[in-house]
């Protein structure tokens, strides 16, 4: 970069404090020279800081308290290029493929923020101004807007435990669930680590195509079940892909496994 030309900046907007630390830590490895100006966790804050600081980008979640993302672009529209940052792929991806701003899906992926870094290295590069992006808000509004009636919203990461520190794992990654104690014990094919929520609590906030409880103190992801056998007591026991652990079904949810 030339001494002469500054580097580029941003904010980041969420209300998650670990999501915004994951956003920025990712983004000093996939774009060092950028400088993140501030971070926000709602709208408002968001729009008085970009108003304050001029960025070149802003990164916004679509959820936020006093001011959503989508309201924030628009307070911000022509002045700086914003990418969303969303848990909500199945109402936005079509609305962003033919926008003028770019997405990242939670919790970031490491090469998916490189590619929406570089499009926006090359947006920057170019001198191409922001786009007012109205009918891409607009359109955007209403997928979600209709999206939230009919559509539950379901957790898509957990924050965990591991050792002392903490850890953004996405539900893809994980195999199960299971009450340990005091805790709930997140199992992955790479690692387990432990949260507080009960397993009562996480039922409600899983899609239940994605994951079945098969016992108060188990939940499984679907495709993560290997086979189901019974034991010497006609007990079902799901095996799950790549890991040891047997996990019992209890008798009320032996349905799940009728055919069986």
């Amino acid at each position: 970069m030339s001494q002469h030309t500054p580097a580029p900046t941003a904010l980041i907007a969420d209300d998650e404090r670990l999501m915004r630390e994951q956003i920025v830590s990712r983004l000093k490895e996939a774009w060092p020279e950028l400088v993140i100006v501030g971070e926000a966790s709602n709208g408002r804050d968001a729009v008085a800081l970009a108003r304050s600081q001029e960025p070149d980008i802003a990164f916004l979640d679509i959820r936020m308290p006093e001011m959503d993302g989508i309201q924030a672009a628009r307070a911000l529209a022509g002045t700086c290029h914003v990418v969303f940052v969303t848990a909500y792929d199945q109402y936005a991806i079509e609305a962003f493929e033919h926008g003028a701003v770019d997405y990242l899906l939670k919790p970031a992926d490491p090469e998916r923020l490189a590619r929406t870094c570089q499009r926006l290295r090359e947006r920057l590069g170019s001198g191409k101004q922001p786009d007012s992006m109205e009918s891409m808000l607009d359109q955007l509004s209403k997928r979600l807007g209709a999206g939230s009636v009919t559509q539950k919203e379901y957790l898509r990461w957990v924050q965990a435990s591991i050792g002392s520190s903490l850890r953004m794992i996405s539900t893809r990654e994980i195999l199960f669930f299971r009450a340990e104690d005091k805790y709930t014990r997140v199992q992955t094919d790479q690692f387990e680590a432990l949260i507080r929520k009960p397993i009562k609590e996480l039922v409600d906030e899983l899609d239940p195509d994605e994951f079945w409880q098969i016992h108060r103190s188990t939940v499984v992801r679907v495709e993560a079940i290997d086979q189901v056998t019974r034991d010497f007591r006609g007990q079902q026991i799901v095996h799950i892909k790549g890991n040891p652990a047997e996990l019992e079904v209890s008798r009320s949810y032996s349905n799940l496994f009728k055919h069986m």
